[in-house]
């Protein structure tokens, strides 16, 4: 399965990347040579798949294809709806790098991206669907050009990076401008990942991986991130859509955000969060977003990510490059 280039939004520019991607020498949109590469076995990298089959058939019964890929999300998350909360399911080997979905449990990461994933991967036709094809949509979105070939550093770790990452590459509309009263972070420390790096099995057995690690936080830091303030949050809610992927701003050095979820208009009309909540051990439909904000002195507002349909995914690595740079500047 290869993603259509979308032409219609997104020029064709003759820019250069970032030069730390440069550095770095990602290689850009090969997802049949990820595939090929991935050397942990099936049972490690995808676990649950009698889950994935059971929510798969129903949504190829209902026809979820037919509805807006938001709908569609929110279809899937809703079947995700109390499962437990997990952490580090990412940290799933000492040295290999590799795509990963575990239905058993989620954490707050793992919980919108496979509910994006599942819509994705609904969105294109097929005779019948396989624990691969999730695999696919999750490394496009979870990896830096959409491509893993095993390598720890590939991954997107901050979620920050994630909007402006897969903005580039057609996945999601990165709005939290458009609202007319977003304010930018400024001065942030970027540090999480080599401050606890004990926490992290990769950085913990592989110490040569700090160092570049902290490159890339310094490249994180740098990025023109923009997040719309709590108290002017309610005041949005009503523009915002099913699906929307809300990054929760934290006020703490760090990283740039706390935490995250989906955005849900509920019968009452109320647009609340959807997430894998740490209180409540489980995946809930907690309350407004604005009020969930406002419970949390440490939460100062958040970032807005839309979804885009499948037919909008950019795979020409030269308008990939160009929509990055115009982005992060």
């Amino acid at each position: 399965m290869k993603p259509t280039v979308a032409l219609s939004r997104r020029s064709a520019l003759s820019l250069s990347t970032a030069g730390l991607i440069s550095a770095a020498g990602l290689p850009l949109f090969g997802q049949d040579r990820a595939a090929a590469k991935r050397k942990l076995p099936m049972s490690t990298i995808f676990k649950g798949e009698a889950t994935f089959k059971k929510i798969v058939k129903k949504a190829t019964d209902e026809n979820w294809k037919a509805l807006a890929i938001g709908d569609r999300i929110i279809k899937f998350a809703r079947e995700l709806h109390g499962k437990p909360y997990k952490s580090f399911t990412l940290e799933i080997d000492n040295k290999i790098e590799s795509p990963s979905v575990n239905f058993d449990g989620v954490d707050c990461w793992t919980f919108f991206e496979m509910s994006l994933g599942l819509a994705r991967m609904i969105g294109y036709e097929r005779s019948e669907y396989t624990p691969s094809d999730l695999l696919r949509e999750i490394e496009f979105t979870r990896y830096r050009a959409g491509y893993c070939g095993g390598n720890y550093l590939e991954r997107i770790h901050y979620l920050a990076e994630w909007y402006f990452e897969n903005d580039a590459r057609g996945t999601i509309d990165h709005i939290t401008d458009s609202f007319g009263n977003s304010k930018k972070i400024s001065g942030r420390k970027v540090q999480e990942m080599t401050v606890l790096w004990k926490s992290y099995r990769y950085l913990k057995n592989n110490p040569e991986l700090r160092t570049p690690m902290k490159k890339w936080e310094n490249y994180v830091a740098n990025m023109p991130v923009s997040y719309v303030p709590k108290d002017k949050v309610a005041a949005i809610e009503p523009k915002l859509k099913d699906g929307d992927v809300i990054g929760i701003a934290t006020v703490h050095d760090g990283g740039f955000c706390s935490h995250v979820g989906l955005a849900v208009r509920t019968n009452d009309g109320v647009m609340r969060l959807m997430h894998a909540s740490t209180n409540y051990k489980k995946v809930v439909i907690d309350k407004s977003i604005s009020g969930y904000l406002n419970s949390f002195k440490s939460h100062a507002g958040i970032i807005i990510g839309r979804p885009l349909e499948v037919s909008e995914t950019v795979t020409d690595s030269k308008i990939y490059k160009a929509n990055l740079k115009k982005l992060i500047g």
